[in-house]
């Protein structure tokens, strides 16, 4: 592929490497996850043995200290061939991502390593009353002596019912930004338990779980840096897992267009293959501008979070916003050249269509990337 050219040898040889597991290992299992909508140990299985669960991870906990370009090139060539796997993959990152960027360094070493060793996280933030206002949040943890008391109740978390590491926001004061704080808590924790399973349009293999805190007591050690960072951690794990969702709207996209392209060279309709016809050659020249324009848009967000630069959080929700909307359109497109065919099961299209659209609204609806992006042009 065209965009390898600029990668390290090392990225190269770890795209090469996924891309073959994903065609191998990972793309015959698509249609059944789907199917079956239930979450796919085999796959993150294979994510285990080949040590992608632990790209993000620094090395001194036992990870790769994989850059956010290198996870955003594995997430689009697993998601080219099943969106369920890749999103399992992004949410588990996105679990352990308060760990890595606001805990200090005993809860470090205690639970990345535990994450680099395989075990899977959560990101346990949105609620009845918070999900685009995340200062909404109503989830209350107390202290008392030594431990905190955490009473509340999380809905739409991914890996809620499959994790062994659980990031928890929870309200510490009344103040609506500085009230909140973010802890670690464990699976099996006495009063956590697992309420009703979502049943989904797209990505049924990665269901979301209500989540119910009553009385669960946690040592003090486990806040992640200070009472009252929640929502400025929140925030920094937004600037990396926005480009996450991004480039699993690329990555699905992607492998929508080649399957219509090869489909396109195939169907015959009036004596001629359908890629004859200049009218479905303009609609695949389209896709693919397109989605390379969100590739591009997402690979420079991705190196802006890598460099710290100042406007990764404007450039995080417009490759968020673009790409995940580029996502929809170009699948739906290839059911469109599909015709009958990409409405039914027959054909992978419908279910990555179905995959697509859930990303325009995770990690922030794209209404609300458009209102950061706006907040951010208007501040200078």
């Amino acid at each position: 592929m065209q965009y390898l050219q600029g990668l390290t040898e090392e990225q190269q040889m770890i795209v090469t490497t996924v891309r073959d597991i994903a065609k191998n290992e990972i793309a015959p299992r698509a249609e059944a996850i789907d199917r079956e909508g239930e979450y796919p140990w085999d796959i993150v299985n294979i994510f285990r043995e080949a040590g992608i669960l632990a790209l993000p991870i620094p090395e001194e906990y036992g990870g790769a200290g994989a850059s956010e370009l290198t996870c955003c090139l594995v997430i689009e060539e697993v998601a080219k061939v099943c969106g369920n796997s890749g999103h399992c993959l992004c949410d588990n990152w996105l679990g352990m991502e308060p760990i890595l960027l606001g805990g200090g360094e005993a809860v470090k070493k205690k639970y990345l390593s535990q994450l680099a060793a395989n075990k899977i996280a959560a990101f346990c933030l949105t609620e009845t009353e918070a999900g685009s206002d995340i200062s909404g949040i109503q989830t209350k943890a107390v202290l008392k002596g030594d431990n905190y008391i955490i009473n509340g109740q999380k809905i739409f978390i991914t890996n809620g019912g499959n994790a062994d590491v659980l990031s928890v926001f929870a309200r510490t004061s009344a103040d609506r930004n500085r009230g909140m704080s973010v802890f670690v808590m464990e699976k099996g924790t006495p009063g956590f338990s697992i309420g009703k399973k979502e049943e989904q349009l797209g990505m049924r293999g990665t269901p979301a779980y209500e989540l119910i805190f009553e009385d669960c007591s946690i040592p003090g050690e486990n806040i992640i840096g200070q009472e009252g960072e929640g929502f400025k951690t929140a925030m920094k794990v937004f600037d990396r897992s926005r480009p996450f969702d991004a480039v699993l709207g690329v990555g699905i996209a992607a492998g929508a267009l080649q399957y219509a392209i090869d489909y396109a060279k195939e169907r015959k309709q009036f004596g001629r293959a359908i890629a004859d016809f200049q009218g479905l050659q303009w609609m695949m020249a389209d896709m693919a501008i397109q989605l390379e324009a969100a590739r591009q848009l997402v690979y420079k967000a991705a190196v802006m979070v890598d460099e710290e630069d100042p406007d990764k959080t404007m450039f995080s929700s417009m490759a968020n916003c673009f790409a995940t909307d580029v996502g929809v359109k170009v699948t739906n497109d290839a059911m469109q050249i599909l015709g009958g065919y990409g409405y039914i099961k027959d054909h992978p299209l419908e279910q990555k269509m179905r995959d697509a659209r859930l990303l325009q609204i995770v990690e922030g609806t794209n209404q609300i990337q458009r209102v950061i992006v706006a907040r951010r042009l208007l501040e200078s």
